[in-house]
């Protein structure tokens, strides 16, 4: 059983069925080796197993990689000599979701009638450098606070990395959106399927 708790313990590494195929075919030295490559570099890292799913093959560690742990793992995996590493995409931690919103903004365009849309707000924040290394997982959803009050809510799905580094950026930073100041307020954090 899989746990929340270990979900944040895997390193996930991507690649096509070839390669999945090879690297299952001695799966219990991969783990050794794995482990003693760790050793090598004075870590107490230890790869406890590996599983497979349908974008690749899931690394199981006995608790979160470091930095240093992940850039040697992945290291490892991509000097195997008999993978095609041309083919295999970038290793990566599990990843969480956040979902802050946004206040500050009103519902309706400055003189205009027309309302903001999930375009617009994508747009805002890909010409925002506070915004540079987020990744929305879907479209971003606008409410209208009060039907006789033109103030939005602008809710964001976006990856966070275990840390949760990205969301503590971003959490109560302001910045402008044409005239008005709009805040980025905290919410919940939910543990996710790696982003593939």
């Amino acid at each position: 059983m899989i746990t929340k708790r270990s979900l944040i313990k895997q390193i996930i590494v991507p690649m096509n069925n070839d390669n999945k195929a090879k690297f299952i075919t001695s799966l219990s030295t991969q783990v050794t080796n794995i482990s003693s490559t760790l050793r090598n570099i004075k870590s107490d890292m230890i790869a406890n197993f590996v599983r497979t799913d349908q974008h690749g093959i899931i690394i199981m560690m006995n608790k979160v990689a470091s930095l240093s742990d992940f850039q040697t793992i992945e290291n490892y995996v991509k000097n195997i000599d008999h993978l095609d590493s041309e083919d295999m995409k970038v290793l990566h931690l599990f990843q969480s979701k956040f979902y802050p919103n946004i206040i500050g903004i009103p519902y309706l365009i400055e003189n205009t009638n027309i309302s903001i849309n999930a375009s617009m707000i994508k747009s805002i924040l890909k010409n925002n450098h506070i915004f540079n290394n987020i990744s929305l997982t879907s479209k971003p959803w606008v409410i209208k606070v009060l039907p006789n009050l033109n103030i939005a809510i602008i809710w964001l799905d976006i990856w966070d990395v275990q840390s949760s580094s990205k969301a503590k950026g971003l959490i109560n930073r302001c910045f402008n959106v044409g005239s008005f100041i709009a805040t980025i307020c905290g919410a919940n954090m939910q543990l996710e399927v790696s982003q593939c």
